[in-house]
């Protein structure tokens, strides 16, 4: 066989992320579904001469955006999986749509704690009913997105079938090798429906807070419940939204060094039968659960780099591995 043959026989997809295509169906009805709702609502405060319904309509327009956002994100990630000027795939587009998402859901909060704070000082009249009514059916509505949106922690994604490439070239003391193991026993979030989740739970909670508000102005007159509970929700958005800023966060700039999965790595090649130690070790992650890893590791003997790899092949999660080896007799 020669040199261009046994090339071709090692080449592999870095497409290591299968996708989530439910989440990406329901983000797109959810995306349709909310500007149908924001059409109504700033019609029907226009028409009830409402600003709080009105305000509420345009609110809803950041969370049609940032649903089109998420679902534009599945799109291209899908569309570019084998595209090979992404050097290991295409799932971070999804989290980059869940990280600009999260920064939209935090501005959403400063404009409520904005406009909240200016009707505590500066009250207005409220059409209770009207307000009321509709914010009703917008809760409603979210509810219904939350349940198409809801966390399935990947259980759809067992159907693909097991991969093992395990091919012994080496070269200087190099093996490189891909797994892409077919059974998955871990939960792995999806950041970008996260991110969609997490608009329509903001809208969810502000209506349930606008409810109590209005109903507490109607019956009570306390028409100060209104701006207080804006600020209420506003601080619960901002909490969600930061939260998901320092997780998608974390993925894009490779900050995972604390991830469970690197002590796993130290001891399936420091605690192994070679004695061996770890000089130089990186690791970041390339899809739902999925790790690629490089290391350099420094051995008493010489060692065949396979030894290393074939330890490593236990851990389904490590999905791409590269490892130099250096002995006493090569350092």
């Amino acid at each position: 066989m020669n040199i261009d043959a046994i090339a071709e026989s090692r080449r592999h997809s870095h497409a290591f992320d299968e996708g989530n295509p439910l989440a990406e169906r329901n983000t797109r009805r959810a995306m349709w579904l909310t500007l149908a709702m924001m059409v109504v609502e700033i019609a029907g405060g226009w028409w009830f001469n409402s600003m709080a319904v009105l305000a509420d309509g345009w609110h809803m327009s950041s969370h049609a955006l940032a649903l089109g956002m998420a679902a534009f994100a599945y799109s291209c990630a899908r569309r570019y999986a084998h595209d090979g000027r992404f050097a290991f795939g295409t799932w971070k587009i999804e989290i980059l749509g869940g990280y600009t998402s999260a920064i939209l859901l935090m501005g959403v909060a400063l404009l409520m704690a904005f406009q909240s704070v200016e009707r505590l000082f500066n009250p207005s009249p409220i059409h209770y009913e009207q307000a009321i009514a509709i914010a009703i059916v917008g809760l409603a509505v979210n509810l219904l997105y939350a349940w198409w949106l809801r966390d399935h922690h990947s259980h759809g994604h067992g159907h693909h079938h097991d991969h093992h490439h395990d091919h012994g070239h080496h070269h200087h003391g190099h093996h490189h090798g891909h797994h892409d193991h077919g059974k998955h026993h871990h939960h792995h979030h999806d950041l970008n429906q996260r991110s969609a989740y997490l608009h329509v739970i903001a809208d969810a909670a502000t209506s349930v807070l606008a409810i109590v508000a209005l109903l507490g102005g109607m019956v009570f007159g306390a028409s100060w419940l209104d701006p207080v509970m804006g600020l209420v929700g506003a601080t619960l958005v901002a909490i969600w939204a930061w939260g998901l800023i320092r997780d998608s966060g974390r993925v894009l700039l490779d900050a995972q060094m604390d991830a469970p999965v690197v002590e796993e790595i130290r001891e399936a090649i420091e605690q192994g039968d070679v004695h061996a130690r770890i000089s130089d070790l990186h690791v970041w992650q390339v899809g739902r659960g999925k790790y690629a890893c490089t290391a350099e590791v420094v051995t008493r003997d010489p060692v065949e780099p396979d030894v290393f790899h074939k330890a490593l092949s236990v851990h389904e999660e490590i999905v791409h591995v590269t490892i130099e080896v250096r002995s006493n007799a090569t350092a």
